[in-house]
């Protein structure tokens, strides 16, 4: 389930689930979902609109939003102190986070928290 970690500077990033690629992003979505993740390796925090914190996952974690043509993408994260996790990448479209994808992150943190 994990891929390998990147590491570009600072914390690497855990890929958990979810893909960032072209297609489904544009080349533009792509570039910005990319520079996100490197601002958090550097510890740097997003902020609104970017960022926003997700209490209901747990701790730490947050949903990146990525405005794509017609399109709005999340990635749910979690920083930790010696990593970026990525928990989840999908098309938003409501208002609210699907509960199935809360869920999902939520395990998919249990099982990383268990095997670390």
């Amino acid at each position: 389930m994990d891929r390998p970690v990147q590491q570009d500077q600072g914390k690497p990033v855990v890929w958990l689930s979810g893909d960032i690629k072209t297609p489904p992003f544009s080349t533009e979505a792509r570039i910005e979902a990319g520079v996100l993740p490197r601002e958090l390796q550097r510890g740097e925090s997003p902020t609104a609109p970017h960022s926003r914190p997700m209490p209901v996952i747990g701790a730490r974690c947050h949903e990146l939003l990525i405005r794509d043509k017609n399109k709005i993408w999340r990635v749910m994260y979690r920083t930790d102190h010696d990593a970026v996790i990525i928990l989840a990448v999908f098309q938003k479209t409501t208002r609210t986070t699907p509960g199935s994808v809360i869920d999902q992150s939520k395990r998919r943190l249990s099982r990383y928290d268990a095997a670390s």
